[in-house]
């Protein structure tokens, strides 16, 4: 499991580390003690820009902030850039176990890990801005970009989630209207669009 991270701010910049170790400065400090741990390189990150901003060095857009959920701390959702084509979910016919409305990167990670699953394999391979922990959004997270950033997708097609519906369809997200109700077969090819994480 991801330590818990502390962030501290100090004029315009946070500075985030392990809980232990902030907690172990602190009271090395109130006692006096002049071994005080050290951080060897505290991630220190910019500000979030605007939801629907593009986020400089982090492969996308901010589609805003996700709660924590089950064992996926609190983070951005970021949206890569573009499209990356249309594609089949594959596997038609056969149950998956990527059936998590919430976790597409544990959805994705299944369907990897079976083959046959042209949709998740192209998330996955995609690279922007030096990050490759591209996925395929659940769906929950596209419902999460229809009601934050449904302006960054295309209105006249159908996008593929990383959730299963059945052993013969998955969870679809149109932007025009924010329908789910319809479920594409699993050798349809619709559009793919990457997310990844940024952690706070």
């Amino acid at each position: 499991m991801k330590p818990e991270i502390v962030t501290v701010k100090v004029g315009e910049i946070n500075i985030s580390a392990p809980s232990q170790l902030v907690i172990a400065a602190l009271m090395a400090a109130a006692m006096g003690n002049v071994e005080v741990p050290t951080v060897s390189s505290p991630q220190v990150t910019a500000q979030a820009p605007g939801i629907g901003e593009y986020w400089p060095d982090q492969g996308g857009f901010n589609a805003g902030l996700i709660a924590a959920t089950n064992d996926v701390p609190a983070h951005y959702l970021v949206v890569a850039t573009e499209d990356i084509g249309d594609h089949a979910w594959g596997g038609r016919g056969k149950e998956s176990a990527a059936t998590s409305k919430l976790d597409g990167l544990a959805n994705t990670e299944v369907l990897v890990k079976a083959g046959e699953h042209d949709a998740a394999s192209a998330a996955a391979n995609h690279e922007a801005d030096g990050f490759n922990d591209f996925y395929l959004p659940a769906a929950g997270e596209l419902y999460h970009c229809w009601l934050h950033v449904a302006e960054l997708f295309n209105k006249d097609c159908a996008y593929w989630s990383s959730s299963q519906r059945s052993a013969y369809s998955a969870f679809t997200m149109g932007f025009d209207d924010g329908n789910q109700d319809l479920s594409g077969g699993k050798d349809d090819e619709l559009r793919v669009r990457p997310v990844r994480r940024f952690f706070i």
